[in-house]
């Protein structure tokens, strides 16, 4: 990277190994606990930890973060009070319970995730001492909601700019775009790409008669999977279609499947625990959302080795080398995909082709030990720097 602030990885994570007793303590905040894209970002984080630190998490529910941080053999703490939704006496309650939280753990390093998160966070850091307060910008906020939100958000991260040790950003588009907005700070802003266990990951075969199209995510914007289905219906090549996730827009996207006369050959799958099973299973990835960081949706079609179609938008274009591992689309535009899966789908060469340079470029770029090394090489370095 150039005319970003540069931390020496292998150095760091070639130091001797710390005794239990000596670990530095780290919580990782996340918001909400459920199936998605920050969740999947802990899981592929915790175990390059564990050995260094002594890490609890702290995020409201009990689902699959919390799962992954016990396998991992962390702490994981339930919140009452930190909720997604903006109220402002559930948010004074929520930083109440987060300072409460870091003066009982007393940890070295407090890591926030997602934008609620990053807001309470970083203030109840302040407050009970933590010396060093980290933000993982999944995606701003200001820049995926809309209206009084998005407002909301936006002079809310250029409130805790001042207030924060080091920005993980996780692409090169997200770095650009808090930097423009003036939510972070460029010389304490560092671009980690998110990760992804190439080899654990099940191989798409690519030999279905009928070609499967897949896509994953959460139905309710920045996805637009209304553009995929009405893609979809422009298509002449025989195909059969998986979404796989649920969310708010689901019956709305049922009556555009319906208006599109795709039923029986579009099935909404729900939230599932076995997604990478289920790429496994696919021949096709697509990824239609207006808005998006480093979506792990897309790294795991890579590791299975299937063929990308993703809008051009914030980091997916540093995921697809357009032409070689798949394709690229602007955001919205039915025709282009739809012409874009013509292609894929008429041609089980190009299939095959552009699935073995995903996983590749997958291994190459983005598989999960160059990604906790960062971390640790960045936590380390950070808290010698408050030490000296």
């Amino acid at each position: 990277m150039t005319g970003h602030p540069q931390i020496d990885y292998t150095k760091a994570v070639e130091q001797a190994e710390p005794t239990p007793e000596n670990r530095p303590r780290i919580v990782i905040l996340v918001t909400l606990d459920v199936i998605g894209g920050v969740g999947r970002y802990i899981e592929m984080l915790l175990p390059g930890l564990v050995a260094d630190f002594e890490v609890t998490v702290a995020a409201y529910g009990d689902g699959p973060i919390a799962a992954a941080t016990r396998d991992a053999g962390a702490r994981f703490i339930r919140l009452r009070h930190v909720r997604r939704p903006i109220n402002i006496f559930r948010d004074a309650l929520g930083t109440v319970e987060l300072v409460r939280l870091f003066r009982a753990q007393r940890p070295g390093v407090v890591h926030a995730n997602s934008s609620k998160a990053g807001l309470l966070g970083r203030v109840a850091a302040l407050v009970a001492g933590v010396d060093v307060r980290i933000f993982s910008a999944h995606g701003w906020a200001f820049a995926t909601h809309r209206g009084r939100a998005a407002t909301l958000y936006l002079w809310g991260d250029r409130l805790m700019r001042p207030l924060t040790t080091a920005t993980i950003c996780v692409s090169e588009s997200e770095r650009r775009r808090g930097v423009a907005a003036r939510t972070c700070n460029p010389e304490r802003t560092f671009v980690i790409p998110n990760g992804i266990d190439v080899a654990a990951a099940p191989r798409a075969l690519l030999r279905n008669a009928t070609p499967t199209v897949i896509s994953v995510g959460r139905l309710a914007p920045p996805k637009d999977f209304a553009t995929l289905v009405r893609a979809l219906g422009r298509t002449t090549r025989p195909f059969h279609a998986a979404i796989a996730g649920d969310g708010p827009d689901r019956r709305a996207l049922e009556d555009v499947i319906a208006d599109a006369r795709l039923d029986g050959r579009i099935e909404l799958l729900g939230e599932r625990q076995d997604v990478p099973e289920l790429l496994a299973g696919a021949d096709v990835f697509v990824l239609s959302s207006t808005s998006e960081a480093m979506p792990m949706s897309v790294l795991e079609a890579m590791a299975a080795g299937l063929p990308i179609l993703g809008a051009a938008v914030g980091g997916i274009p540093e995921l697809v080398d357009d032409g070689v591992n798949g394709r690229l689309f602007p955001p919205g535009d039915v025709d282009a995909l739809g012409a874009l899966l013509n292609e894929l789908l008429a041609s089980a060469d190009l299939r095959k082709k552009m699935g073995k340079a995903s996983r590749e470029r997958a291994a190459r770029l983005f598989d999960v030990p160059r990604f906790r090394s960062a971390h640790v090489a960045l936590y380390q370095e950070l808290l010698k720097r408050k030490l000296s």
